[in-house]
């Protein structure tokens, strides 16, 4: 099992001088600077589903293998001219998967079933629908151009033909075309272990008695299931309230479990910002202060050579941060490469007016051919989260939506989820 190098300690590093970094700048830093950290294992074809393709795939052998009927029918010797014909059968038939041994002569026709590979000297097939059949011989009417409802040898895929290529995520239909090739196994790369962390004295699981002041975590039971939908290992690193020492022990567990951490809460330069504090000491700490809305300033960092993304405490900005950040970000430390939300152009159901200077993206969905957006832009409305079906992408500059003006649309599936 080969285990590619670990990341750099200073692959988050911004160039100096930086103040609020723009969206595209630090998606290209992380694109970059980020390389596949995931080990290399060999999985039969039953067991490779989902997994990220550590190499290209070559055909073993073309398909169709030969060359073979597509119907139902009586083969012969092509191109058949215009009018009456008959032709005398041969004894015996093809079928699929049981090849007829002789050569049909010229002037000769044989029963073909659909699949069957074309016995020599046939190389075109009539539909049974087209012909009349006394039992000896075969009678119809041309013309039938050479080919006709035949399939070429490797007119589908040809041996040693690149069939998937290396960063894929295997389907099933990728499954078929292996199995159909001669393969047997897949070389894949590990499950990339992602571990979610939530940090914070205000938080209580779900179904607690709350305190006063007190609030449910919803970050983690979101991400974790964010992380399943896309393809990721989920591990649950649990909540850690608001004490350095037991932060730090769940890191140095977490370290030693997965390969990436998220955590959410204390990634600011508050006094109980202790995420971003214990980096700072590691002397693999990055803030980065992002120009987006929703979302505040990003710690990223490395803890015990395992990169950590420090999401912001807010659910929207935390949901936010990951679909733009982190999941392309893991995608590539996975060996899928790097992932590009398929965003459409589609007519806005809503006015709103945007300054300069960041980008903004909109909880939103389509109702009536038009995207609409949630009543509210407040962070802290997390219902907005479950009304959207995606998100609205406006760019940094300023802008003046009106309605029916073109704007970008993501749908949450764009991104796996």
């Amino acid at each position: 099992m080969i285990k590619p190098p670990p990341l750099r300690n200073d692959c988050f590093a911004l160039p100096a001088g930086t103040h609020w970094t723009p969206v595209d700048e630090a998606l290209t830093t992380l694109r970059d600077r980020l390389t596949p950290i995931t080990a290399l294992e060999t999985l039969p074809l039953d067991q490779a589903i989902g997994r990220v393709l550590a190499d290209d795939v070559l055909a073993k052998r073309p398909n169709p293998p030969l060359p073979n009927t597509a119907v139902d029918g009586y083969g012969f010797a092509g191109p058949i001219p215009e009018g009456p014909h008959v032709l005398p059968l041969v004894t015996g038939r093809a079928a699929a998967g049981i090849a007829f041994e002789g050569e049909v002569p010229a002037g000769f026709a044989i029963r073909i079933l659909t699949g069957a590979a074309l016995p020599r000297g046939v190389d075109t097939v009539i539909l049974e629908e087209d012909v009349t059949c006394d039992g000896g011989q075969v009678a119809f009417h041309g013309p039938l151009k050479k080919g006709a409802n035949a399939r070429r040898a490797g007119e589908d895929v040809l041996a040693s033909q690149v069939i998937l290529s290396k960063g894929r995520v295997v389907t099933p239909a990728d499954l078929a075309l292996a199995a159909a090739t001669g393969h047997a196994e897949l070389p894949v790369r590990q499950v990339l272990q992602v571990g979610v962390l939530s940090t914070g004295d205000e938080l209580v699981e779900a179904g607690e008695p709350a305190g006063r002041g007190q609030i449910y975590d919803a970050n983690r039971p979101m991400l974790l299931a964010l992380l399943r939908q896309m393809g990721f290992g989920a591990v649950d690193l649990g909540r850690v309230g608001d004490d350095r020492e037991a932060l730090r022990k769940r890191l140095d567990r977490g370290a030693e479990q997965v390969d990436v951490i998220l955590t959410s809460g204390g990634a600011s330069a508050g006094d109980e910002d202790h995420v971003s504090a214990l980096l700072r000491q590691a002397g693999a700490m990055q803030q980065w202060r992002i120009a987006l809305k929703p979302g505040r300033p990003l710690a990223l960092g490395m803890w015990q050579g395992t990169p950590v993304f420090g999401l912001p405490g807010n659910p929207v900005a935390a949901l936010v941060c990951t679909l733009i950040f982190a999941r392309p970000a893991m995608g590539l430390m996975a060996g899928a490469g790097w992932a590009e939300p398929q965003g459409f152009l589609v007519p806005a159901g809503f006015e709103k007016r945007k300054k300069s200077g960041r980008r903004e993206y909109l909880r939103a969905r389509i109702r009536g051919g038009r995207v609409e957006v949630f009543a509210s832009e407040g962070s802290g409305r997390i219902s907005g989260l479950s009304w959207a079906e995606g998100l609205v992408e406006l760019g940094d500059a300023e802008a003046h939506i009106r309605p029916n003006d073109l704007v970008r649309f993501i749908p949450y599936s764009s991104f796996a989820m």
